[in-house]
């Protein structure tokens, strides 16, 4: 990838009429781009919408990437409700790999008061699974667990990047706030940050940090983890420590702002780093 991109969590917000296509060429309008495609909750764009949705985001210079379902535990109990995650993964890929998105990324599951490494095993054998189908379908993007807010939740730096050196299309999706909520307030310095960003050099290699799918927003947490998400003016994050981080290591990829005023502080980080020396 030739640089480091910022865009919104979704459609942005001030998008009129409010839909992924006009949600595109407003990303460029704002002078963003990248955008994340939102399938949280339903996957909104329709197999027949995703080339045009391809076509334009290429013609707009927006990179594209995806958040899947909020509806997965690829590590729960019931083999019935890992088989529905892990379909829930499978339909977001592919939907997004016909947009032209360059990753998918998701909650992975919960520990459930299992041990870490019994979860850590169930997680990679549930994604092994996913790599093989989108493999056999000849779908090429980049499948990422995401660091998660909550003790309670998989997703520890360490076992994301685990994953990916055992699974071939796997990789980290890095939520730097969730990180510092899961902390309880730490991870939220510029040598903290340079210590992810070299773990990841060191553990997967500069492709680590050529293509990478970031998540930034304020947020508000307490002894337990994340409790929800602020606008960066309104919360603690240092940000600015973050993005003099990322541009030490020349990191390219996207950083997508899941803040609520989601245009606002991705537009706000841009600026910030293009004023960066």
């Amino acid at each position: 990838m030739q640089k480091l991109r910022f865009g919104t969590a979704g459609i942005p917000l001030s998008t009129k009429p409010y839909n992924t296509l006009n949600g595109i060429a407003r990303v460029r309008e704002l002078g963003l781009d990248s955008m994340e495609l939102e399938f949280v909750r339903n996957i909104n764009v329709s197999k027949q919408l995703a080339p045009e949705v391809k076509k334009l985001a290429k013609e707009k210079d927006v990179l594209l990437s995806c958040h899947a379902s909020y509806f997965i535990n690829l590590s729960s109990k019931e083999a019935k409700k890992r088989e529905a995650s892990k379909k829930r993964v499978l339909d977001a890929a592919l939907r997004a790999y016909e947009c032209g998105a360059f990753s998918v990324c998701f909650h992975a599951g919960f520990y459930q008061g299992r041990k870490a490494n019994e979860v850590y095993n169930t997680v990679k054998d549930a994604l092994k699974d996913i790599e093989e189908r989108l493999k056999q379908k000849g779908i090429k993007i980049w499948i990422r667990p995401e660091t998660t807010g909550k003790a309670t939740q998989f997703g520890t730096l360490d076992e994301i990047i685990a994953l990916s050196k055992e699974l071939d299309m796997v990789m980290p999706c890095v939520d730097f706030s969730h990180m510092h909520a899961r902390s309880a307030g730490k991870m939220n310095s510029y040598a903290e940050f340079r210590s992810v960003l070299e773990k990841l050099e060191k553990e997967l290699g500069k492709k680590a940090l050529k293509e990478m799918h970031i998540h930034v927003s304020g947020i508000e947490y307490n002894e337990k983890g994340e409790r929800y998400h602020l606008n960066l003016k309104d919360s603690d994050f240092k940000y600015k420590e973050l993005l003099r981080a990322l541009k030490e290591f020349n990191c390219k990829g996207v950083v997508i702002s899941e803040s609520p005023n989601i245009e606002e502080d991705a537009l706000l980080m841009k600026k910030a780093f293009a004023r960066l020396k």
